[in-house]
């Protein structure tokens, strides 16, 4: 598939340009060193790349320690997400909410900003008994698009695709966890991930599917040595 760049924001907003010709990117946590020795939770952190590993966007959560060492992958949190400016250009708010089957009412969800305080979308799960499922919504909570994982989202010596589909089900991308080898994935939780999505995808859309993909890796592969990877029997 081809795969064009434009060059990076330079404004605190989405600019249209930069995401036109953009149809992939790719996430890579970087790895925390106290949180590996000890396991003292630490804010996570990101890189934003292009598929030939060119830096286009930093992304740092904004949580306090209690929050992050008491809830665990569950906790509420702010990811900004930076330009090579460290110009804040989109802001993603989870609050604190269940993914227990056991709850459908309150359900987790994630709120995409650009620019900061003026929201273009969200991110909320679906209640279904064995898959994980996610609708991808504007600004006004209307469906845009849908987000389907597997049954079991374990990460064993191979990717997990989460497929990206339209309104009337046609897979037209994936949101894909990637596997990092048996030390990385055994003693951290830090995870690569790709996303695919249509060239010609509005670039609002394109950035609330960088919010999904934030989402998943805390709902299912936050906890080191994929402890936290669970079937998707939520609960």
């Amino acid at each position: 598939m081809h795969r064009a760049y434009e060059q990076v924001l330079d404004v605190p907003e989405i600019d249209p340009c930069s995401w036109f010709q953009i149809d992939q990117v790719l996430i890579h946590q970087k790895i925390e060193l106290l949180e590996t020795l000890i396991g003292f939770e630490t804010n996570n952190q990101y890189e934003v790349k292009n598929s030939m590993g060119q830096k286009i966007f930093d992304a740092k959560e904004q949580t306090d320690c209690c929050t992050r060492n008491c809830c665990g992958p569950l906790r509420c949190f702010d990811i900004k997400i930076t330009d090579h400016n460290g110009q804040e250009v989109v802001r993603l708010a989870r609050p604190l909410r269940c993914s227990s089957c056991c709850c459908p009412c309150c359900l987790q969800e994630l709120e995409v900003q650009s620019p900061p305080g003026t929201t273009i979308g969200y991110v909320c799960q679906n209640w279904h008994p064995f898959l994980p499922k996610f609708s991808v919504l504007g600004a006004s909570k209307e469906t845009l698009l849908k987000v389907e994982g597997p049954l079991c989202a374990i990460s064993c010596c191979g990717d997990v695709d989460f497929e990206v589909k339209s309104k009337d089900d046609r897979v037209i991308g994936r949101i894909t966890k990637q596997w990092s080898g048996l030390v990385k994935e055994a003693f951290t939780d830090s995870d690569n991930f790709g996303i695919q999505f249509p060239m010609d995808l509005d670039v609002k859309v394109k950035a609330v599917l960088l919010g999904a993909c934030f989402l998943i890796d805390f709902m299912f592969f936050e906890q080191t040595g994929d402890s936290g990877q669970r079937c998707s029997v939520f609960g």
